[in-house]
């Protein structure tokens, strides 16, 4: 069976308790995650198979948070051992007009230091039909760009299809060295996926914003398509009414087409991974041969759901996914 790679930092991530803010908090909830291991995990929930890439010390943290993956069917075998420390970052859950907030305390980490001699690409992508990876990643050090590159240089070699998620943090690098760096990224993704405003951003579209949340998805992917050598691109719709209430809808693109999934209204337990949630989603639906459309109503029922799974990972399996993509979830007890 084919498998999909994914590439990455894996975090240790610390939580007060339920809705504490970090100045109440006298214990921390401990959970590991991060974006390309929240996909992996995700896709293996889900039942395909998924590798995850990284590098992380050789302690016993580093082997906890190999062990979050193993326990959900992740193949870990191709993970690196070395560097000081595992990433952290603190989250304090929001509520009603209260934003939830992150700090990140991963400078120096394990991944932040890796060297490209680190990675060998062809013996990773052996058996491999996807890559995966975020624009998290290259943001982490110097030389990651440098690792990110070769990584989508190996898979393009072997006709492996690549997905990207920008995935644009303010507290990680500039939106100036984000464009440098994604941008020269770009000419090896076969999938984009993004929300509108953050693709408009970090890739300078002269697409105007406007009170039509479709209509600017649309415009954004065609100035995407006529910029890159892209073959899909999915964008994320969210509004968000407060820290607990969204609505959720997300649209997948061809050159020659579009794609709309139903809005879901979201009641949130946890919103980190949301986007995760989505990409595997996405990634599962295309590699089962769905249609773009049922593509795309998958992957927006998976991020839906995610958010009523505490944690990083969306713990949903594909039937649960399945029965609401295709309307037949409700909230009664299954028995």
């Amino acid at each position: 069976m084919s498998k999909v790679i994914t590439f990455g930092e894996i975090m240790l991530r610390l939580a007060p308790e339920g809705y504490l803010r970090f100045v109440q908090a006298e214990s921390f909830g401990a959970v590991y995650g991060g974006s390309e291991a929240n996909v992996a995990l995700s896709l293996s929930v889900l039942g395909a198979d998924a590798a995850y890439v990284t590098r992380l010390p050789a302690h016993e943290l580093g082997q906890a948070a190999i062990n979050s993956l193993r326990r959900y069917g992740v193949d870990t075998s191709m993970i690196v051992r070395g560097g000081p420390r595992i990433g952290v970052y603190y989250m304090e859950r929001g509520a009603s007009q209260r934003a939830s907030k992150v700090i990140y305390d991963r400078t120096g980490s394990s991944i932040a230091l890796a060297e490209p001699s680190d990675f060998d690409w062809n013996a990773i992508f052996s058996g491999a039909d996807w890559f995966h990876f975020t624009g998290i990643t290259p943001a982490l050090s110097d030389r990651l760009p440098e690792i990110c590159l070769e990584a989508c240089r190996a898979a393009r070699a072997r006709g492996i299809t690549i997905s990207f998620d920008p995935n644009y943090r303010k507290n990680l690098w500039t939106l100036d060295r984000a464009n440098e760096v994604i941008s020269a990224l770009m000419p090896y993704v076969d999938v984009l996926i993004s929300n509108e405003t953050q693709a408009r951003e970090l890739f300078r579209l002269d697409c105007a914003e406007t009170d039509d949340r479709p209509g600017n998805s649309r415009a954004v992917a065609r100035a995407l398509f006529e910029r890159f050598p892209l073959k899909k691109v999915a964008l994320t719709i969210r509004t968000t009414l407060h820290a607990e209430e969204n609505l959720f809808q997300a649209m997948l693109f061809t050159p020659d087409g579009e794609a709309i999934s139903q809005q879901h209204d979201l009641h949130i337990v946890d919103r980190v991974g949301g986007g995760d949630a989505f990409a595997a989603g996405l990634i599962y639906a295309l590699r089962e041969g769905r249609t773009d459309g049922e593509s795309i109503r998958f992957a927006a029922a998976a991020a839906a759901l995610k958010h009523a799974v505490e944690g990083d990972a969306n713990l949903v399996t594909e039937p649960e996914v399945r029965a609401l993509a295709e309307g037949g979830a409700n909230a009664r007890v299954s028995r």
